[in-house]
């Protein structure tokens, strides 16, 4: 990580732009903001259902992902969550968390005290309505999500994945020379699309046989940007980011 000590702080102003304009007194209220940055291992749980948390996170490097358990212990990764986002916002509000959160891959990631974020919302309303717009786009999301896993052929699911990381990383600075990190494991893969890690296996082979992707370990590179984008029915506008279009 840099070794910059506002670090966590301008890369949440950075996501928050992405989505909303902020003023410079704005940006310098979230600056100035207490953060505690801690490092994790690769999955670790940030806060379990039924907790009741005090603080907010910020990932700063690495994936985290929200999910949920059966019965019978089989999960279901509901959303994931890439530098810049806060995936537990909700609990400023909502006392009791209704799903987990873990790290995917050796994360660090930034606690924000509930306090502190209310304070600053109070000082600048239209912060409240940034992390309201924050939530906003989180749910706006997870209805793409529904539909990826409900409707649609796992190619076509993967394709659109990939498509959806590369505009999201991309927001936050992310994305260098055309690839992407992808720290995830083909089983983790399989949770977020709802299939087999077999299934996952084939998939990414034939997206790599189409010529839509290549990946080097956890690198990913998008060699036909429009190809991939008709492959995956994938359209931005439920992503909400301040000026539009894609890679």
């Amino acid at each position: 990580m840099t070794a910059d000590p506002h670090f966590p702080n301008i890369l949440m102003i950075r996501k928050l732009e992405s989505i909303f304009t902020l003023s410079d007194e704005e940006k310098q209220a979230l600056r100035d903001l207490p953060i505690q940055v801690i490092s994790l291992k690769d999955d670790q749980d940030i806060v379990r259902i039924g907790d009741r948390p005090s603080q907010c996170c910020l990932v700063l490097e690495g994936f985290t992902c929200v999910y949920k358990l059966t019965s019978e212990g089989k999960r279901q990764i509901m959303a994931l969550h890439v530098p810049g986002d806060i995936p537990d916002l909700q609990s400023l509000h909502l006392k009791v968390m209704d799903n987990s959160i873990a790290s995917i891959s050796p994360c660090t990631v930034g606690f924000i005290q509930h306090e502190d974020l209310r304070r600053v919302c109070e000082h600048y309303p239209r912060l409240t309505a940034a992390f309201w717009r924050e939530t906003l786009v989180d749910a706006s999301i997870f209805r793409e999500w529904l539909l990826n896993i409900g409707r649609r052929e796992a190619y076509t699911r993967m394709a659109h994945l990939l498509c959806e990381f590369l505009m999201r990383l991309e927001a936050v600075g992310l994305v260098e020379d055309g690839f992407f990190d992808l720290p995830i494991t083909q089983a983790e893969l399989a949770d977020v699309i709802g299939t087999s890690s077999v299934h996952v296996n084939r998939v990414l082979q034939a997206l790599r046989a189409d010529g839509l992707i290549q990946t080097k370990r956890t690198q990913v590179t998008i060699p036909d940007w429009e190809k991939l984008t008709v492959a995956g029915e994938f359209d931005p506008l439920y992503l909400h980011l301040e000026g539009g279009d894609a890679a």
